[in-house]
């Protein structure tokens, strides 16, 4: 069984940047995609970004987008999200997940892996 774990979260004030990592000890997900989804309190979880598995290919939500950037390693092992100028809508729990395919997919159900999230609290 995969295990991701999702670190770099935290709590902090809004305008800051905050890198979330997330790695899967012993595995390399060579032709997978992987993404970012965020779960905010009372909500549902969405999709925030994606990346292909050769890192060429990139997809934002709109909330983020010219703000977050998702990237990976060249080993494509670890996937980071660099998140800046963060806003209190920001707040959530964000997780990472491997998808099935080698293009990066907006749909959690195109995900067969997932962390156990880690939260990021933004302050006004």
């Amino acid at each position: 069984q995969v295990q991701l774990a999702e670190s770099g979260g935290g709590l902090v004030q809004a305008g800051a940047s905050l890198t979330l990592s997330c790695a899967a000890p012993g595995r390399t997900f060579e032709f997978n995609a992987m993404g970012w989804f965020r779960q905010a309190p009372g909500k549902e979880r969405e999709f925030v970004a994606a990346i292909s598995w050769t890192g060429a290919r990139t997809v934002y939500a709109d909330s983020v987008k010219g703000r977050f950037t998702i990237s990976r390693e060249s080993d494509r092992d670890t996937v980071y999200l660099q998140m800046n100028n963060v806003k209190p809508e920001d707040t959530a729990i964000y997780y990472c997940a491997v998808a099935g395919g080698p293009m990066p997919p907006i749909s959690q159900n195109e995900y067969g892996y997932w962390g156990q999230g880690t939260q990021v609290t933004v302050s006004s």
